[in-house]
């Protein structure tokens, strides 16, 4: 029965580094931005599909008469609006997803660059003892 183990024995390591309260610390900060980096990764997509459809309803404005009213979204309701107040509209939204694209853009790069450090740190420290990876 003593021939049962989990890891290969050469794998083992029986002089495993003390997990210290500063190195749990880092773990910790390195699994918040991880997790605050894939919010945000699923952010940035439903903003490019929503920018995506934007663009799209912009081509359309583009075909309609200026003389005409078209539905146009606002929140969760359907507004009927003359079309050149209707692209006027969209041009505000289309900029302010841009915006909030670019911010979250450079918030991403920050926590990647934050656990970029951090995975330095940790697996010089730890090895194979640790999992930073998904």
């Amino acid at each position: 029965m003593n021939n049962m183990r989990m890891l290969p024995e050469e794998e083992e390591n029986d002089d495993a580094a003390e997990v210290t309260w500063e190195d749990q610390q880092r773990i910790n900060t390195f699994s918040k931005l991880n997790t605050r980096l894939r919010g945000i990764e699923e952010r940035l997509e439903l903003l490019k599909q929503e920018k995506e459809a934007l663009d799209d309803l912009a081509t359309e404005l583009e075909l309609t008469d200026e003389d005409q009213s078209v539905l146009y979204k606002i929140g969760e309701s359907f507004l009927h609006l003359p079309q050149p107040r209707a692209m006027k509209r969209l041009e505000k939204d289309q900029a302010e997803i841009t915006a909030q694209l670019s911010t979250l853009a450079v918030t991403a790069e920050d926590c990647e660059k934050g656990m970029k450090e951090l995975k330095v740190v940790l697996y010089a420290k730890f090895g194979r003892a640790i999992n930073l990876d998904e």
